[in-house]
């Protein structure tokens, strides 16, 4: 789903006047503004009540803009975006002195990438085509267009439902094919170290380590607390407003059995199919039980479950396996936002 190209006009007149855009990507809908601009980026944290100290990542439209926003860019950054852009890889670089603080959070580096979706790519292109943003920087900053540690949306009426007249534009382009966020890679450890998977996604190590020839290190979820060093690494993040629990596969009907018992309204997600009796639960979603097909529900389904009025949402464990890394990933950080419980039990 494409936009006219008035529709495109008047995006691209909105960002370079300092405003927002929604628009989607492969992953998720972002919440776009000039990245040049440090008065157009603070109208994205004071829409999404985003702390300062988190960095944004800039979206391009393609990896000849890498040099306005980094220094020193090493080969691997250039295999990895032959690679895999444009596509849900975001790259941590040193950032260029261009580079406003308002974006990285005061930090020495910066997150880029070139998103995969036919409407993001034409913004950005026409963007650039238009001169950019301030002093010609062709970038365009956009972390996910929802409330701070919220569901991301991975549609157009989730953006609307949630951020509301804060937006002036979004770009419909329907739903989210990736549906999660963007795989995170740290480029900045230097010579002799291996890059750090900063928030794993669709791209995986092994696809990574294919290309550059060495295995990213995977940085626990506890090391990114505090000021984190890339956009959703917190530990609590993507969050229902409902407590969330995770449960192992064998607890789950015990667990809504003992919910209903005590009159407690229970939505569950799951990915296999239980007897009626489970099922008969408050609220129910079952989504493929294959990892992209339910990363990419994701999301819609958490949004659902979370207006059904239960007391609590039990998900069903997902495979300890790497093709389920990132599915598992977002899965605890959203149960231990909703103050649910982040473990399964």
């Amino acid at each position: 789903m494409l936009p006219d190209q008035a529709d495109l006009d008047r995006a691209v007149a909105l960002l370079q006047a300092g405003e927002l855009v929604a628009f989607p990507t492969e992953t998720v809908y972002g919440l776009g503004a000039d990245a040049a601009n440090p008065a157009a980026v603070s109208k994205i944290f004071a829409a999404k009540g985003r702390p300062p100290d988190h960095p944004l990542i800039v979206h391009l439209a393609c990896d000849g803009g890498l040099e306005q926003w980094a220094r020193d860019v090493p080969n691997n950054a250039w295999e990895l975006a032959e690679a895999f852009w444009p596509g849900p890889l975001t790259l941590i670089l040193k950032r260029s002195d261009a580079v406003p603080d308002a974006v990285t959070g005061g930090q020495d580096s910066v997150g880029l990438r070139v998103p995969a979706h036919p409407l993001a790519l034409a913004l950005l292109r026409a963007y650039a085509l238009a001169g950019g943003g301030v002093a010609g920087l062709c970038g365009v900053a956009a972390p996910s267009a929802n409330r701070f540690g919220r569901i991301s949306p991975t549609e157009a009426g989730h953006v609307r439902d949630e951020l509301g007249a804060a937006v002036p534009l979004i770009l419909d382009g329907g739903r989210c094919e990736v549906g999660i966020e963007s795989t995170i890679l740290d480029l900045t450890p230097g010579a002799g170290r291996p890059p750090r998977l900063l928030r794993p996604g669709r791209v995986t190590p092994e696809q990574i380590g294919s290309v550059i020839g060495v295995l990213p290190e995977i940085v626990p979820r506890r090391m990114n607390d505090g000021a984190p060093r890339a956009s959703g690494s917190l530990a609590a993040h993507y969050a229902p407003a409902t407590p969330m629990r995770l449960v192992t596969t064998a607890r789950l009907p015990e667990v809504v059995a003992s919910l209903r018992q005590t009159g407690r309204r229970c939505a569950v997600l799951c990915h296999v199919r239980f007897s009626d009796d489970v099922e008969a639960a408050h609220a129910w979603r079952r989504l493929p039980a294959e990892a992209r097909g339910y990363g990419r529900s994701l999301y819609a389904a958490l949004r659902e479950l979370d207006q059904t009025a239960a007391d609590l949402i039990v998900v069903q464990e997902t495979p300890d396996t790497p093709a389920w890394a990132a599915v598992t990933d977002r899965l605890r950080r959203a149960a231990t936002g909703s103050g649910g419980g982040s473990s399964t039990a």
